[in-house]
């Protein structure tokens, strides 16, 4: 008797947890489908930095989360997207349109460029290398004027399209969440494939993966590459948000800030790449009486959440789930 009244109660919560989910995703739709004519223009502005955002932390999860290779130097991807898109467009000519997967094709191509010494270095030897990808990247961008305008920068011509009424923000907020909801879309059904798994036996075990026929130049390289087109195409989306480029704009801090995303929100999970980049995005606009004392405070939590909840936020909220769903009748 009292395993079918836990039967029907299960199922019943089921029933609830699944309405209340696809509730709760309209409701979601809906508000970010009004945010833009309904909202002022800074409020539009910054969700649409937090997509950005959230596209760099996803593809860098899919990297450090889900095959366990971290990468200190994906500031230097976003650069590459960014300075890609503003050439093309800016210097060249041609439509946002070709500019902007252009942006994701370059960076992927340097990723998987930067994965190969994948394939022979591990831990902290592959993390160095990251690094220095992302420092040399910041020194040619600085010193190689001709390409990239050097400290003086490179301006970037704003993306026309739609009616006339639509302001610059809201162009902005299309094209980042519009993008940010495809990625993380294809981001959420590539984990779930062939590939994510393969991914995870390649984080779990170099050696076991191996024998169970996983071919390890294939995957890690494509998992560089997979990230870096991630993050190329977040940085053509964060020159349009700025107009302007600069190579102090992706230095090592930034790189550090985008791991604070995903340790913070979780790591191998795409919904807490996505809180990461919201706390790591509004928490310094809030703190900005702060300002000098932020890297100290995202460097403390990541070292707690390290210590107390390796699997971040998402992972306690998770916890705190399970608990409360496993309650007895």
């Amino acid at each position: 008797m009292h395993t079918d009244l836990r039967q029907r109660y299960e199922e019943d919560l089921a029933l609830v947890r699944g309405f209340w989910g696809w509730f709760a995703l309209a409701a979601l739709v809906v508000a970010l489908a009004l945010l833009p004519f309904r909202a002022p223009g800074y409020i539009v502005f910054t969700v649409s930095l937090v997509a950005i955002n959230a596209i760099i932390a996803v593809g860098l999860n899919l990297l450090t989360g889900y095959t366990g290779q971290i990468s200190l130097g994906h500031a230097g991807f976003v650069a590459i997207g960014a300075y890609t898109a503003g050439i093309l467009s800016g210097r060249l000519g041609l439509s946002w349109w070709v500019a902007w997967p252009a942006a994701g094709l370059v960076a992927a191509l340097f990723g998987f460029l930067v994965g190969l010494p994948a394939l022979r270095l591990t831990g902290p030897y592959l993390t160095i290398a990251t690094l220095g990808f992302g420092i040399a990247v910041h020194q040619v961008l600085t010193n190689w004027e001709r390409l990239s305008g050097g400290r003086m920068g490179l301006p970037v011509p704003r993306a026309m399209f739609g009616p006339a009424s639509l302001t610059g923000e809201q162009r902005l907020y299309i094209l980042a969440v519009g993008g940010a909801a495809l990625l993380i879309w294809v981001a959420y059904n590539l984990t779930r494939s062939h590939v994510g798994r393969a991914f995870v036996a390649l984080r779990d075990s170099d050696i076991a993966a191996e024998v169970m026929g996983i071919n390890l130049t294939r995957y890690k390289t494509l998992a560089f590459a997979v990230s870096a087109f991630y993050a190329g195409v977040a940085g053509a989306l964060f020159g349009q948000a700025l107009r302007h480029l600069e190579p102090q704009l992706f230095t090592f801090f930034e790189s550090i800030y985008y791991f604070a995303m995903i340790v913070i929100g979780g790591l191998a999970s795409i919904p807490g790449a996505v809180i990461g980049a919201v706390i790591v995005t509004i928490l310094p606009q809030q703190l900005s009486l702060l300002r000098e004392w932020v890297p100290i405070i995202f460097g403390t939590a990541i070292i707690l959440l390290m210590a107390l909840e390796p699997r971040g936020l998402y992972g306690r909220w998770q916890r705190i789930r399970l608990y409360f769903t496993t309650w007895p009748l």
